[in-house]
Formats: structure tokens, C-alpha cells, sequence
């Protein structure tokens, strides 16, 4: 297998780091060949203790645990990082000062992907905390993408669900109707071309084929750039 560089995954919940690990190691055979992928160490602290931080606004605290977990993949071997949870970047700005690695920024790959897409308006779905912040409409507007929250309470009704639901691995189906009744409204009545599906666990349960608008899969293209940087090909793979 050719030289790869090693990923190092900074988990915070565990489905959605689960899902972004499975396709590094799926999807690397179409660059590596079958069965083959980059080395991958993946360091996760409880949630609980990112949830204790993010309800009490301590993004120091965040940021805290994020590099605690950078130290530990760093002296593993890795050779860069990504965190694969949308919400826990709020905290990045004072994570990458500090790093002993770099990062890919998981806004900033969904950003690009917009753009190769040809999308103009994304509506962003995600936690309360993730949709509340600017993580996502600062990175989208460096590219000249609008971005667009859910109305206060479409945020309430998405976080409970990704919180109390896609977090500990339940599905129902009624999340995804809810889901579905969302992202249509973003369509029809806030103009939107595309939904980033900002939480690393929406992807579980949406994607394009159940859904009325484009998605940008957060978890699948941090884990597609991080496969490409490793591997040494654009994210395109070319």
C-alpha cells in the first residue's frame, strides 16, 4: 500500500464519529485499494463533559477537551486532525492556537463543497448550539454563500431529537418526517437550494434520497478530505 499520512479523529458523540471513521476505512479502497485505508486513531472524552461546557457557554472549556484528546492522537502518531462535530467547533479559535496538529475544519469542507455544487443558499441544521452560532455562516460567507437558520422553534424540535434521539442511536420515524417538513419549508418559503446536515448524527437519518432539498453531508465530506489529505489527492480525487 502506498505511504499514507495518519488521521487522527477528535471524537465528541460517538455515532457521528462512528459514521465519519467507517467511511474513511470504506471509502479508502477506491484510492488505497480493496480493504486498504490510512492509519486512523480516534480519541473520544465523554459527551457529557462537552454538554456540561456548552450549557454553561464555557467555550475555553471546549476547547480544553478538544486539545486534551489533540495531545494524546499527536503522541499516537498522527500526523493531523478533524473533529467530527459540527457544534464543538464554536470552540476552534482557541483550539488551533494551541494544537500540536493541524486541523481540517469541517465548516470550511462543507464550504468548498457548496461552491463545487454550485449552491447559493444553504439553510443549517444541527444542534441549538451549533445553529445559534456563526461557525457555519462565517465559513460559508468567506465564499459568498448564504446561509440560513430554522426558525427558533424548527431549532428546538431538531436539537431535542438529535439530543435525546440521534445521539444515543434511536431513529424514528417521525424525526425524519419532521426533518423532511424543515428542510421543505427552507425551500419553499427562506429560498434555499441545499441543507447542510450540520450535525455529524443527521446523516443517519437524512440524506438526498429522502430528503426535498440537496444535502451537504458533514460527516462524509470531513471524512472524504481527510481521506484526500491522507492519501495525497484532492478531495475530488483527482
Amino acid at each position: 500500500m502506498r505511504k499514507t499520512q495518519h488521521i487522527g479523529i477528535v471524537a465528541c458523540s460517538a455515532e457521528g464519529a462512528a459514521l465519519c471513521y467507517r467511511t474513511i476505512c470504506v471509502e479508502g479502497a477506491a484510492l488505497l485499494g480493496p480493504h486498504a485505508h490510512p492509519e486512523v486513531s480516534l480519541h473520544s472524552l465523554s459527551l457529557a463533559d462537552y454538554v456540561d461546557c456548552l450549557n454553561r457557554g464555557d467555550l475555553r472549556g471546549v476547547a480544553d477537551l478538544m486539545l486534551a484528546s489533540a495531545h494524546k492522537l499527536a503522541a499516537a502518531g498522527a500526523d493531523f486532525l478533524i473533529c467530527p462535530d459540527n457544534t464543538i467547533h464554536q470552540a476552534f479559535h482557541l483550539v488551533e492556537p494551541r494544537s500540536p496538529l493541524p486541523w481540517l475544519h469541517i465548516a470550511e469542507v462543507v464550504a468548498q463543497a457548496a461552491v463545487q455544487a454550485g449552491h447559493r443558499r444553504l439553510g443549517i441544521t444541527g444542534t441549538r448550539w451549533l445553529v445559534d452560532s456563526e461557525v457555519y455562516p462565517e465559513k460559508l460567507a468567506a465564499v459568498g454563500v448564504q446561509a440560513v437558520r430554522p426558525s427558533v422553534a424548527e431549532r428546538e424540535e431538531i436539537g431535542r431529537i438529535i439530543m435525546d434521539e440521534l445521539v444515543c442511536g434511536v431513529f424514528k420515524p417521525e424525526s425524519v418526517a419532521r426533518f423532511q417538513a424543515v428542510f421543505a419549508r427552507l425551500q419553499t418559503e427562506e429560498g434555499c437550494d441545499a441543507v447542510v446536515l450540520g450535525c455529524t448524527e443527521i446523516p443517519l437519518i437524512m440524506s438526498d434520497a429522502n430528503s426535498p432539498l440537496p444535502t451537504l453531508d458533514s460527516t462524509r465530506l470531513l471524512a472524504r478530505a481527510a481521506l484526500a489529505r491522507a492519501v495525497g489527492v484532492s478531495a475530488a480525487g483527482t
